[in-house]
């Protein structure tokens, strides 16, 4: 008995590894999806500040009419990009799809920062 218990001891980092690999290599769909899924939530950062950016330019010369409508906007964009970089953090900490994540991409990326780099 104790023979068994201290194989399956001494084994367990080695299966637990196997176990690991076996269960990161999920399905082809599942893995396209998750890769892309990074790539397109990082894309949806930067466009949110694009156009935050584009806003602001555009606010200089603007009406007091089109200026209200342009913070409305911005101040949604802020809201739908802080959302998208919580989104990406919360799915690169998760275990079964952190694996799937481009390596050329940000482990986190940071609400506060004014750009976004999604490739380095």
């Amino acid at each position: 008995m104790f023979a068994f218990g201290g194989a399956g001891w001494i084994t367990a980092p080695f299966r637990g590894e196997a176990d690991k690999r076996e269960n990161t290599v999920a399905s082809g769909e599942f893995r396209q999806t998750t890769y892309e899924t990074f790539f397109d939530l990082c894309a949806a950062v930067q466009n949110a500040e694009g156009t935050i950016q584009a806003l602001q330019e555009e606010r200089k010369t603007a009406t007091q009419a089109r200026a209200t409508q342009i913070d409305q906007s911005v101040t949604a964009l802020r809201a739908t990009r802080i959302e998208s970089v919580n989104d990406y953090n919360a799915k690169a900490a998760q275990e079964h799809r952190a694996p799937f994540r481009d390596e050329d991409l940000p482990y986190r990326l940071d609400a506060g920062a004014e750009r976004t780099t999604c490739a380095h």
